[in-house]
């Protein structure tokens, strides 16, 4: 897939490319980024240009991600990054996002999800935004309820952050959450949910 732009009223979103690397490896330094995502740490300029070269650039040449770098219309500093990947699972893509530090509280990055969100259920087939963060990141999960994920949960050692599992937060969002449809038709359960059996007269 070509580079493509996409733009809200504030801001244009264009994939990674080389000339962000340097700028990339600024911005993460900041301690919260570091803590919080699974990038390594510390994080050097190699890794910087993995994850535009590879990440970024292989996920747009496949079709099987996307890594938007915001910025202001007309130009300006990076003020943070969506991204959105297909998962394992079929119909399942996962949505991740950080803010640069200096542009934190102004409503940046979900005005960016927003719109990455409208163009994936738009351009491709999907039953399930998922969204994850470690358990602990607040920021990330006030973002992820602005934009209408539902949570669902805690996963056991569902992220690995610096060589530990650790347990996520999970949430998601769906196509029929904002009147769209899904991949395959969607049948939500009805009810309480069934008790556990009692298997302990096998043990």
């Amino acid at each position: 897939m070509e580079p493509f732009v996409l733009t809200t009223g504030r801001l244009e979103l264009r994939p990674f490319a080389d000339a962000d690397t340097d700028e990339v490896l600024r911005t993460v330094q900041d301690p919260d980024i570091l803590r919080w995502t699974t990038i390594p740490s510390p994080y050097e300029r190699k890794d910087a240009v993995f994850f535009v070269e590879q990440i970024s650039g292989e996920g747009l040449r496949t079709g099987t991600g996307f890594h938007f770098a915001v910025r202001p219309r007309g130009g300006g500093p990076l003020l943070g990054a969506v991204g959105v990947g297909l998962h394992l699972l079929p119909g399942t893509w996962e949505l991740g996002y950080w803010t640069a530090k200096p542009h934190r509280g102004r409503g940046y990055v979900t005005e960016a999800a927003t719109e990455v969100i409208r163009w994936t259920l738009a351009a491709h087939a999907v039953d399930r935004l998922l969204w994850r963060a470690e358990v602990g990141n607040e920021p990330s999960r006030a973002v992820a309820r602005k934009l209408g994920f539902t949570m669902e949960g805690v996963q056991r050692a569902a992220t690995v952050h610096q060589g530990t599992a650790r347990d996520a937060w999970v949430g998601s969002l769906l196509p029929s959450d904002l009147g769209l449809p899904g991949l395959h038709p969607y049948l939500p359960a009805t009810g309480s949910r069934a008790p556990e059996p009692d298997v302990s007269a096998a043990l």
